[in-house]
């Protein structure tokens, strides 16, 4: 796993000024990917099984979320997705980012998701990831 010290320094800073406070408490993950830019069917199943990891460890059950990508809403960016519990309660969201010759997803999740576990799960998923917290 690295530490924020391998990672862009300014995305680390820019991840961590998103979690100011706010309506909640959030903490986050930056997951880097070793995936070309042509390989958005990966990316996007990486994406759902971190999302299904954060959704455990904030203690919802995986197959009551599903991911939202915003497609009909002006004020969502482009490669921005929300996992949204079936009664559309915020579960986590992201943004996959493309950045020197590979993806990195930020993911921001409530405060009192597990923070160890999802790190310690995504390890052991051998995902590059950082903890991110305010």
């Amino acid at each position: 796993m690295s530490d924020a010290g391998d990672l862009d320094s300014g995305l680390y800073e820019r991840a961590r000024a998103l979690l100011e406070p706010g309506e909640i408490d959030l903490v986050g993950v930056i997951v880097e990917m070793e995936l070309p830019s042509d390989d958005e069917p990966q990316l996007h199943q990486n994406t759902l099984e971190i999302g299904e990891v954060i959704a455990e460890a904030a203690g919802y059950d995986p197959s009551d979320t599903y991911v939202y990508s915003g497609n009909d809403d002006p004020e969502f960016g482009v490669n921005q997705h929300q996992g949204l519990t079936l009664d559309d309660e915020f579960v986590w969201e992201c943004q996959q980012l493309y950045r020197e010759g590979g993806f990195v997803v930020v993911f921001y999740y409530e405060a009192d998701a597990d923070q160890d576990a999802i790190l310690e799960r995504l390890a052991n998923l051998e995902y590059d990831a950082v903890g991110v917290e305010p």
